[in-house]
């Protein structure tokens, strides 16, 4: 139970941030009901798990501690793998979410654009998650991570102009 609490305490912290964020961006409403899913079971307890659970690698610590969930790293990693990919998939301001992949002869990733409140929301997100994990240089964070997203050209312009303008 305490992991959850703190789970929602980080969660309405970065929420704040995000709709601070999202406000000067021009998209308060989606800064409003921005990461709804992390309020949902299926996110909520491996996420909570993941980042302030109580597990072990260990059979012996297994026996000996009371509060052990009975998951090991390895299930607790799985599991939030699971729903953080649940999450990408569920909201629209995720670059991930509008990753293509076709399966014709040979499967192809491709991107699809973006709408301008979704690149919006996704630029505040970032903005915020800086702000409550403690790296407020977005500009810097995108820099070592951009080549590694998969974005539409347009959306990569877009996500340009908003972060170096």
């Amino acid at each position: 139970m305490a992991s959850v609490l703190k789970y929602l305490r980080q969660v309405f912290r970065h929420k704040w941030f995000v709709f601070i964020e999202a406000c000067r961006l021009g998209v308060p409403w989606l800064g409003l009901i921005h990461d709804g899913s992390k309020f949902g079971i299926r996110e909520m307890l491996p996420y909570a798990r993941y980042f302030y659970g109580n597990y072990s690698t260990s059979p012996e610590v297994w026996r000996r501690c009371p509060s052990y969930t009975g998951r090991t790293k390895q299930d607790v990693s799985r599991e939030f793998d699971a729903a953080w990919n649940d999450h990408q998939k569920r909201n629209r301001h995720h670059w991930q979410y509008w990753v293509l992949i076709n399966d014709r002869s040979e499967p192809q990733i491709s991107a699809l654009p973006m709408p301008e409140r979704y690149i919006r929301e996704m630029v505040a997100d970032w903005r915020g998650a800086g702000r409550a994990y403690g790296n407020p240089d977005t500009a810097g964070w995108y820099e070592g991570t951009k080549d590694k997203q998969i974005m539409h050209t347009d959306t990569r312009r877009r996500v340009d102009e908003l972060l170096y303008d």
